[in-house]
C-alpha cells in the first residue's frame, strides 16, 4: 500500500515539474505575440516564425485598363480610353512582409470623341460636326512598394503604394469630318487638325506622364488578380491656347499575373 502511494506523489512530482515549463513557454510566445488565430477558425492558434530571407519573383501580366483625360479647358474635350495592358513584373521581397514591385507594360488604348460646330454656310445650329478616333500607344514603368497579409494556406492578399511613368509611343487622331466646305476653310484657319495626326508628333502633348496609384489583390499558389488606380500628376497639354487649359491622363486596370 505505501508503495503505491509513493508511486502516486512520485507522478504527481513528475507531471507538475514537467507542466511548468511548458506553460512557461506558452506564455513567452503569447508575450512575444507569436501566437496568431486561424483565419477561418478563430479559436484556433498556431505558433508563427517569421524568417526573412531575400528572393526576386518573376511574374507575367495581362489585363484591361481605362484611361480618362480629365480636361480643365475649353478647346479640348475630355476623353475616355479602354484597351489592353501586357508586360512582366520583378517583385524583391523585402523584411516585415513588404516587398518593392517594378514593372515593365505596353498598353494599346481606344477612344471616340465628337466636336458639334455652327454651320459657317447655314443659319442651323451644330449641324456639323468631326469624329475623332484616337489609339494611344505606351509604356509604364510602374514602381511599388507591396505589403503581403498571409490568408490560408496558399491565399495571400496584398496592397500597394507608389508612382508609375507613363511614355507616349504614340496617339494618333484618325479625324472624320463631315462638315461644308466653309466650316471646313474655317476650321483650318482656327488651326483644328482635319486629316489625321499623331497628337505628340504634332507637338500638342508631352510624352511623360508621372502618375501615383494605389491598388491590390490577391494570390493564389501562382496566380494572381489585382486592381488599381494611377492618379495623373502632371499637365499634358505642351501648347495650351488658354494659360488655364490643363490635361490630366488618370487611369485604373484590372489585371492577371502567372508567377514564373
Amino acid at each position: 500500500m505505501n508503495s503505491k502511494f509513493t508511486t502516486v506523489i512520485i507522478l504527481c512530482v513528475c507531471t507538475l515539474c514537467v507542466s511548468r515549463p511548458v506553460r512557461a513557454q506558452e506564455k513567452s510566445i503569447r508575450e512575444a505575440g507569436l501566437e496568431q488565430h486561424d483565419f477561418f477558425d478563430p479559436t484556433r492558434t498556431e505558433q508563427v516564425q517569421e524568417n526573412y530571407s531575400f528572393g526576386v519573383t518573376y511574374r507575367v501580366e495581362g489585363g484591361y485598363s481605362q484611361s480618362h483625360q480629365r480636361m480643365t479647358s475649353d478647346t479640348i474635350s475630355a476623353l475616355f480610353l479602354h484597351g489592353a495592358r501586357v508586360g512582366a513584373q520583378i517583385e524583391m521581397a523585402l523584411p516585415k512582409r513588404f516587398s518593392v514591385n517594378i514593372g515593365l507594360l505596353y498598353s494599346i488604348q481606344y477612344g471616340i470623341s465628337r466636336q458639334h460646330y455652327h454651320s459657317v454656310s447655314s443659319a442651323q445650329v451644330q449641324t456639323e460636326v468631326v469624329n475623332n478616333h484616337i489609339v494611344e500607344h505606351s509604356l509604364t514603368i510602374p514602381v511599388r512598394v507591396q505589403y503581403n497579409i498571409p490568408l490560408w494556406k496558399q491565399l495571400s492578399m496584398h496592397f500597394y503604394t507608389g508612382p508609375q511613368l507613363m511614355i507616349g509611343l504614340a496617339q494618333t487622331n484618325y479625324v472624320d469630318a463631315q462638315v461644308s466646305d466653309d466650316t471646313r476653310t474655317w476650321l483650318i484657319a482656327q488651326g483644328k487638325h482635319l486629316d489625321t495626326y499623331d497628337k505628340y508628333i504634332a507637338r500638342d502633348l508631352f510624352r511623360t506622364n508621372i502618375q501615383y496609384g494605389l491598388g491590390g489583390g490577391f494570390t493564389w499558389d501562382v496566380y494572381r488578380l489585382e486592381a488599381g488606380y494611377d492618379f495623373g500628376l502632371n499637365n499634358l497639354i505642351r501648347t495650351p491656347v488658354y494659360s488655364k487649359d490643363r490635361m490630366s491622363e488618370w487611369q485604373w486596370h484590372v489585371s492577371f499575373l502567372y508567377k514564373l
